[in-house]
């Protein structure tokens, strides 16, 4: 099993920056892809990025391609999610979450994180 723990969500204005990292414990990190998600109150959680095993390859939901960066650091057991170019709409709690494979837009992930918040004040 794998343990995740989000951390560097807040309160930003609008056109800010919040980088958000997500600490593993447990199993060899490098084991499992990493995603990020979000949830807005009244709304279904969704994808935000997948990061491969190695950091090669990535995937982004089009609501935040050319806004976002997710990325790992193996060697450290943590994963990031860098957000620039902060609206409005990208107000919501972000959990991370760590599968054995490569899920693309799909919620079914094996471990998860207890999520953060992250407000963007227009």
């Amino acid at each position: 099993q794998v343990q995740l723990v989000e951390s560097g969500g807040g309160l930003v204005q609008a056109g800010g920056s919040l980088r958000l990292s997500c600490a593993a414990s447990g199993r060899t990190f490098s084991s499992y892809t990493m995603g990020w998600f979000r949830q807005a109150p009244g709304k279904e959680r969704e994808f935000v990025a997948v990061i491969g095993w190695s950091g090669q390859d990535t995937y982004y939901a089009d609501s935040v391609k050319g806004r976002f960066t997710i990325s790992r650091d193996n060697a450290k057991n943590t994963g990031y999610l860098q957000m620039n170019s902060l609206k409005p709409e990208d107000t919501a709690v972000y959990y991370c979450a760590a599968d054995s494979r490569l899920r693309i837009g799909s919620t079914r992930y094996d471990y998860w994180g207890q999520g953060t918040q992250v407000t963007v004040s227009s």
